[in-house]
């Protein structure tokens, strides 16, 4: 079959080269024209577009792209229509691929969308749109399934499949190259320009801190180390490109901005502090349209703030100090490696990827309209 696949993402990227992985075991004659990254690229996939040049964050950034955006849109569209796939493939990226949703949907073309847009955090109203134009749902959150059932929208859960990219790591002997002299802090600030330059200056001024602790970076591979190297790096500052589980798996704390990465950094069992800091004018729009609790997925998957949330003015040198310092205090760090053990437990298991495939070939071999 041909299959069409969107990921807007680099952590879209990861999750749709497993599920690339996992759909070529299955189907022998699989064939994959796809927009994302350099591993889906290394699963065989023929890339139309890099999602560096799809990555714009916050309302104003935007706005300020608009152009570029529906250039993309219009180009998506029509190369669509020109490959003919036997399904669309939809990877998180909601304001770009609800879009072509609505298209694909409306010329035929099955529509299966894998991780949910986070419609349970705002525009609740989205679901209704999306039970008209996405043929299946993939989640892979808990609460998500409970969620859509409250709106008569039946989708099936799958599990997180960033327990199977770290089980998958833990089989690998890969190091970080270089010369550790000191226990890590690992810094992940993010992959995109705008919240790296809001997000590293702030983590870097820990170092003044902690002298007896080697800084790593988690570099992003949409950045170069040139960019990076403005933020005046010193002998206790290092950086390192492509090796995020690596680092994780040696470092003794973290500062990691929202997103992907705080999932990432629990599941690897390393105390984090979640950090957040955006535009003031996209961050008091999104305060007054996001419906839930906390920023991280840590906590929203658990329920509780089980990591320390610094957002917007809370974040500030002091507050960070402050919270990094209780990550090395005994109490604080096993009760919250207690808790990370119960947040694997939620997540559902291993096997989300082949889960998924294996879902989407019966879909896909069944009509869609009996399931």
């Amino acid at each position: 079959m041909n299959y069409y696949i969107i990921a807007g993402e680099a952590s879209g990227d990861l999750h749709a080269s497993n599920l690339i992985k996992s759909l070529k075991a299955l189907d022998a004659n699989a064939s994959f024209r796809c927009w994302g990254g350099d591993l889906m690229k290394e699963q065989g996939a023929e890339i139309v577009k890099h999602f560096r040049d799809l990555a714009f964050m916050g309302f104003t950034e935007v706005l300020m792209n608009i152009r570029t955006i529906f250039k993309n849109i219009n180009f998506c569209k029509s190369d669509i229509l020109k490959y003919k796939p036997d399904v669309l493939i939809l990877v998180d990226y909601p304001g770009f691929n609800l879009r072509i949703a609505e298209f694909a949907n409306a010329n035929g073309i099955k529509v299966f969308y894998y991780i949910s847009p986070q419609v349970w955090a705002w525009k609740q109203s989205r679901v209704n749109k999306i039970k008209k134009i996405v043929d299946k749902m993939f989640v892979i959150l808990p609460f998500e399934k409970e969620f859509y059932q409250r709106f008569d929208y039946k989708v099936d859960f799958v599990g997180h499949p960033l327990l199977d990219a770290v089980t998958n790591y833990a089989n690998e002997t890969d190091s970080l190259d270089l010369e550790i002299t000191k226990p890590i802090i690992a810094l992940l600030p993010g992959s995109r320009k705008q919240e790296i330059a809001s997000m590293l200056p702030l983590m870097l001024s820990m170092r003044v801190h902690y002298p007896d602790y080697l800084f790593v970076v988690a570099g992003a591979p949409s950045q170069t180390k040139e960019y990076y190297n403005t933020f005046f790096f010193d002998e206790n500052i290092k950086i390192v490109f492509g090796k995020t589980y690596q680092l994780l798996q040696m470092s003794q704390a973290a500062l990691v901005t929202s997103g992907t990465a705080t999932l990432e950094t629990a599941l690897f069992g390393v105390p984090e502090v979640v950090c957040y800091k955006g535009g003031k004018i996209s961050y008091a729009i999104a305060k007054q349209l996001i419906k839930v609790k906390y920023i991280s997925l840590v906590n929203l998957i658990m329920d509780k703030e089980i990591v320390k949330e610094l957002i917007q003015d809370e974040l500030n040198e002091k507050n960070l100090k402050v919270e990094l310092d209780k990550l090395f205090q005994s109490g604080t760090r096993n009760k919250l490696l207690a808790d990370y053990l119960e947040l694997k437990e939620k997540l559902g298991g291993s096997g989300a990827s082949q889960k998924t495939a294996e879902l989407m070939i019966k879909y896909l071999t069944n009509d869609l309209s009996k399931d």
